[in-house]
């Protein structure tokens, strides 16, 4: 018997939404003009599922596939490489606006700036991106691992030139071995999308870094003839791409915002666990926290990324394994007219969701709950793609973690 989703309605208190500005229209634009700076910038596909949604009997269904960003295989560099540029306008008085990708890899930075050491702690994606960035602009990088790690994307990191270990610990204290690391190196600069007391601003640079790929997706659909969707649904491991997504469709459409659904790996769940609470305080989730979805194996939330959360998503939900293999199977075998999309353990948890919610009567009070109906505009967003390249074949080609 395959385990339950479990899901909460958001019944915290609201606060004053602080947060919400640093996905701002402005802030966005500026990340998307820095990224559009790189030679390797192309807007990523928004795979509009039509044949999906009418079988499941929703108006429109579309998935924004990052597998094809910058050739990485997930989204995560948008983040890294826009923290790190700010970081260096600031240590150089250079206005991020100036602080191109021409600049960054040319003789001026070695002379205004040097070179820094960038740490930070990775279940792959995040890490990859950061060695990327610290590649291409003549900079180190030294990146941590949790337990568990796959050697494809451990060899994906250092393929870059990273510094790279798989540690004995989870994902949680890799993020402080990074910092204090970083702490005690001259030069030394923690990248990490995880904000705490005292760190908040690199981890804002990272949101609105995510920022361009919502900025994308959203007038891709608009293209399509759709004025804006009526639902979104995003994955969070420690909440930046969650709040990143959420707060720019917040600001996008002020009046009429989406319904937000956000996801987690049950394991993993400590904004579905923060809301169960309902005090509006946040929780951890400790110890290995075993999933599939090692992009999500996060036990401790983003402070900003959560007060943004808190004030703007519906409803969270905490998925079993299945969720997400049910999600890759549905991408990656279409039906007749739709795109593939190959999406991995992270990535597809929406897609396991959604065709979840829209075939059994068993999840229909969350359904309701959300008001999921044949006049439903949908966007989900696939955040990597087969990053993971033998589970991957594990779970499409031979059915690892079925459904029932």
């Amino acid at each position: 018997m395959a385990e339950k989703i479990k899901w909460v309605a958001n019944n915290m208190p609201g606060s004053d939404d602080a947060h919400l500005g640093i996905m701002s229209l402005e802030n966005v634009r500026c990340a998307r003009a820095f990224h559009e700076s790189f030679p390797q910038y192309d807007v990523t596909p928004l795979a509009k599922l039509d044949a999906l949604a009418s079988d499941l009997g929703l108006a429109n269904l579309a998935v924004k596939d990052e597998s094809y960003r910058f050739g990485l295989n997930a989204f995560k560099v948008l983040g890294g490489s826009f923290a790190m540029a700010n970081y260096i306008a600031g240590k150089t008085g250079r206005p991020i606006a100036e602080t191109t990708y021409d600049y960054l890899t040319g003789d001026e930075l070695a002379r205004d700036f040097g070179q820094a050491t960038f740490f930070t702690a990775t279940d792959g994606n995040h890490g990859r991106g950061v060695a990327w960035a610290a590649n291409k602009l003549g900079q180190k990088a030294v990146v941590h691992m949790p337990k568990g790690s796959v050697k494809s994307r451990f060899d994906n990191i250092a393929a870059e030139g990273a510094e790279v270990t798989i540690e004995d610990v989870n994902y949680d204290e890799c993020v402080r071995m990074a910092a204090a690391e970083a702490d005690a190196c001259e030069n030394g600069v923690i990248v990490q999308d995880t904000a705490w007391d005292g760190y908040e601003e690199i981890p804002s640079w990272i949101m609105e870094g995510y920022g361009t790929m919502a900025s994308e997706a959203a007038e891709q659909y608009a293209a399509a003839g759709v004025e804006r969707p009526t639902h979104v649904f995003v994955q969070a491991g420690v909440g930046s791409l969650a709040g990143a997504v959420v707060g720019y469709f917040a600001n996008l459409f002020p009046d009429n915002p989406p319904v937000f659904v956000v996801m987690e790996a049950d394991e993993a769940a400590c904004l579905y666990k923060g809301a169960v609470a309902g005090d509006g305080e946040p929780r951890i989730v400790d110890g290995d926290m075993p999933t599939i979805m090692a992009g999500l194996a996060c036990g401790e939330p983003n402070t900003l990324g959560w007060d943004i959360l808190r004030n703007h998503v519906s409803v969270f939900v905490a998925c079993p394994n299945w969720v997400a293999a049910k999600g890759m199977r549905v991408l990656g075998a279409p039906l007749p007219g739709d795109p593939r999309v190959i999406s991995g353990e992270s990535g597809a948890v929406g897609a396991g969701l959604i065709t979840t919610l829209m075939e059994s009567d068993e999840y229909a009070d969350l359904r309701e709950a959300i008001g999921l109906t044949q006049e439903s505009s949908v966007l989900m967003f696939s955040t990597e793609g087969d990053t993971d390249p033998v589970n991957y074949r594990k779970v499409v080609w031979d059915g690892a973690y079925p459904a029932e």
